[in-house]
């Protein structure tokens, strides 16, 4: 592919934040083995991120770092979300919690309760649950080639269909202000999907790192949760009524 060209293709995909592939094979009239092979080459030069049917961009906005550089990310704002979150417990709950960086602060915390029972598809999490002798589950599964700090496929999704928890904790890319919640990882979707369908409450824990992104897969609509514990007052934003109890900080 000529520079000029390359060039192009990327401004293209910056251009709608988001774009499946045989969307912008159409665009550059070649066949969609060909746009597959020069997504390719632009991942690997760290250029764009591909994701299941697209690519989206790696600029400020939209470029998906490792678990422990986002952990340290808007950390006082999440930390500070989870002390918010965790007045939802109670002592003998059945906790889900998703492989979020979100959902790890709060694992900092559980140690305070006696008799929970925790399920989770974040590895790190569970690293830290063990740390602090919490009874914890692993949902199984295999590691996201795309995420590599979580667990999904057949296994997590069996494990998490197969349990019913008290209150599951989960968070996400971006939500919008119809109140639509978007993630960049369709397979971690339907794992948090499960466990808000499986869980007495669901909790979406909302930094204000959330707003202003673009993701290319539904998880849901807040008013499909019970909670949203954010650092932001949230009822402004939404054009939609919201049928969501809110915590703010």
């Amino acid at each position: 592919m000529k520079e000029t060209t390359e060039k192009e293709l990327l401004q293209i995909i910056k251009d709608k934040e988001f774009i499946k592939t045989e969307q912008l094979a159409k665009l550059i009239d070649v066949s969609e083995s060909t746009i597959r092979r020069k997504l390719t080459d632009l991942q690997n030069k760290g250029l764009i991120t591909r994701t299941r049917g697209g690519a989206q961009i790696n600029d400020e906005k939209n470029y998906f770092p490792s678990f422990s550089f986002r952990v340290h990310s808007n950390s006082l704002e999440k930390k500070k979300i989870a002390l918010a979150a965790i007045k939802l417990i109670k002592n003998g709950d059945v906790i889900f919690l998703d492989g979020s960086t979100s959902s790890f602060f709060i694992a900092e915390y559980l140690s305070e309760f006696k008799n929970i029972k925790v399920f989770t598809n974040g590895v790190d999490t569970l690293s830290l649950l063990s740390k602090y002798h919490i009874n914890a589950y692993s949902t199984g599964g295999h590691l996201s080639s795309e995420n590599t700090s979580v667990l999904i496929g057949h296994y997590a999704e069996s494990m998490i269909k197969n349990i019913h928890a008290d209150i599951s904790f989960f968070s996400a890319q971006t939500i919008y202000d119809d109140g639509e919640i978007f993630d960049c990882f369709e397979q971690e979707n339907v794992l948090r999907m499960s466990m808000i369908k499986n869980s007495a409450k669901s909790v979406f824990l909302c930094d204000n790192s959330k707003f202003g992104k673009s993701a290319p897969f539904r998880l849901c609509n807040v008013s499909d949760v019970d909670y949203i514990v954010s650092d932001r007052d949230l009822e402004s934003y939404f054009k939609v009524p919201i049928k969501a109890k809110f915590l703010f900080l």
